[in-house]
């Protein structure tokens, strides 16, 4: 199989879509090629990109780490797998009922035909003479 090109389409407004063409026109390439960079670097960097300023570029501390990360209380991680296994068990909860209606749906489908009672059918089990109006 060849490696195939895909397309990706998205809106911005239009203050920033000037802004882009301003940069490409700036760096000589097309409107494309400012974007087949950015999504190549975010590739390559495993999404891990992060646009600054060419100035603020050299400012940056190489100890900052990005993206930040953060701490997270063994609590939370816990209350937050407990309620991923909630959701879990109610999902498979309603996934039940949907069946269990279904079956119910199916058994009244099936009754109905049983149950249908044509008048003329009780008009021939009786014995009384029958009456016309006319």
């Amino acid at each position: 199989m060849g490696n195939k090109n895909k397309t990706i389409s998205f809106r911005v407004n239009e203050d920033a879509f000037e802004t882009l063409r301003d940069i490409a026109e700036d760096r000589d390439i097309s409107l494309s090629a400012v974007f087949r960079d950015y999504v190549d670097m975010l590739v390559d960097h495993d999404g891990r990109v992060e646009v600054v300023p060419e100035t603020e570029l050299g400012e940056r501390q190489d100890a900052e780490e990005f993206p930040p990360s953060v701490e997270v209380p063994k609590s939370f991680i816990r209350e937050h797998e407990r309620l991923e296994l909630e959701a879990e068990h109610l999902r498979e909860q309603l996934e039940e009922h949907k069946q269990y209606v279904n079956h119910l749906r199916e058994q009244v489908d099936e009754e109905d035909e049983e149950d249908v009672v044509y008048l003329e059918d009780l008009d021939g089990d009786r014995d009384e003479p029958s009456f016309q109006i006319g």
